[in-house]
């Protein structure tokens, strides 16, 4: 039995708590293969001893923690005797989960994604949006693809993915799925969530996501100039689902909000700010932020309008808003007959609020900031940048004017 398994109880420093403790691991070894068990333990470094895999002294905390690591010891004999009479033989990963006391399924790269979407499921629209899920579902999708593609395999063991496995997933997905750049990154940015998680789990000893290296192509950001703004707001539209979805699009441009943000929108909302105006007073579905948005003049007889449609007043919607795809649907209809050539969705409303309603008419970044609720400044700066193009474009023209002239 002894030259069938190891045991090691080694503290680890790279893992080190924010107090200085470092936590004491489990290393097994059964026939030159290895796993590694967070014990619950964590102990000053000074106060451990490498050599006899122990805490040094006899104090009260040295004997309790001394005395869990032999509890743990023994289990891990128990464990191999009670394999070799079921199944006359110990293999690493069977061992794991009996000793953690879980079911081999879990262990398992599809079992786990379709357990974390299911809790994802059960968690909207409190913490995630439906669309959240189905970018999910849309991975584990192309990761099933993969595994019978690339592994012969309906299922993988989660302690097999390495790098070369999730470089393996970017190639399929930029070549098989034919996935730009971007979507490519992130649908493997949500697989390496599925990683982080076991790793957090402990289910692996370490993460191999830290060792992928790709970066999202920077993609040009439609928005509405003023000019537009003004042929949109004043452009009389005889369809009324046209013209509703007009007028929420024009809500989300003087408000900023996002369209899952605006969805949830009631008349509880609304209240009278610091200023004695009324006010926005919400927290955005994605970050969790607090958004508080004074209404601009447009955004407020927007509301002032639907404020006795039936839907608002039967729910107590703020406003009477369709699916997104509809909206996003209608939204080019609305461009065409507006003579807008851009291709809109819904979300470059928001986009519009930050550039042309905002920071173009000298509003703080701060502000709009604080308004779009970022949980970082650097996600509004990126807009500053679309103002640095318009500048560029600007100028472009005035030189062209000078040129024209005697000086």
């Amino acid at each position: 039995m002894s030259n069938k398994i190891s045991i090691l109880f080694h503290a680890k420093s790279s893992r080190a708590l924010k107090n200085g403790l470092i936590p004491i691991y489990l290393r097994i070894t059964i026939c030159g293969k290895r796993i590694e068990i967070l014990t619950g333990k964590h102990v000053d470094k000074s106060k451990w001893s490498p050599t006899a895999g122990r805490i040094k002294g006899h104090s009260e905390e040295a004997r309790l923690i001394n005395s869990h690591l032999d509890h743990l010891k023994f289990k891990v004999y128990e464990t191999e005797r009670f394999l070799i009479l079921k199944y006359n033989k110990v293999e690493i990963n069977e061992f794991k989960n009996t000793f953690l006391g879980k079911d081999n399924e879990l262990s398992t790269l599809i079992s786990i994604f379709k357990q974390h979407n299911d809790r994802m499921e059960s968690l909207i629209p409190n913490q995630y949006s439906i669309n959240t899920l189905k970018k999910f579902r849309t991975t584990l999708k192309h990761i099933q693809e993969f595994l019978i593609k690339k592994h012969k395999s309906k299922d993988f063991d989660v302690e097999k993915v390495n790098i070369v496995f999730i470089n393996d997933f970017d190639f399929f997905l930029r070549t098989v799925k034919n996935c730009n750049n971007n979507s490519t990154i992130k649908y493997v940015r949500n697989f390496g969530k599925i990683i982080q998680d076991c790793y957090n789990n402990e289910l692996i000893e370490r993460n191999p996501m830290i060792k992928y290296k790709a970066k999202i192509t920077p993609v040009e950001k439609e928005i509405l100039n003023k000019e537009e703004l003004e042929i949109m707001y004043n452009k009389n539209l005889v369809i009324k689902r046209l013209e509703l979805v007009r007028d929420i699009y024009l809500f989300a441009c003087f408000t900023g909000l996002a369209y899952i943000d605006i969805l949830k929108l009631t008349t509880d909302n609304i209240s009278i700010g610091i200023d004695g105006t009324k006010w926005i007073f919400t927290h955005r579905q994605k970050t969790k932020v607090r958004s508080n948005i004074p209404l601009l003049p447009i955004a407020e007889a927007i509301i002032e309008k639907y404020k006795t449609n039936l839907t608002c007043v039967t729910s107590n919607a703020l406003l009477p808003i369709l699916s997104n795809q509809k909206m996003n649907s209608y939204l080019k209809e609305v461009a065409d007959i507006c003579g807008i050539n851009k291709e809109l969705t819904f979300h470059s409303s928001r986009h519009t609020f930050a550039t042309t309603v905002t920071l173009a008419n000298g509003v703080p970044m701060e502000s709009v900031s604080k308004m779009l609720g970022h949980s970082s400044l650097r996600t509004t700066q990126q807009y500053a940048k679309i103002l640095d193009r318009k500048v560029s474009e600007d100028m472009i023209i005035l030189k062209q004017k000078l040129s024209n002239q005697s000086y």
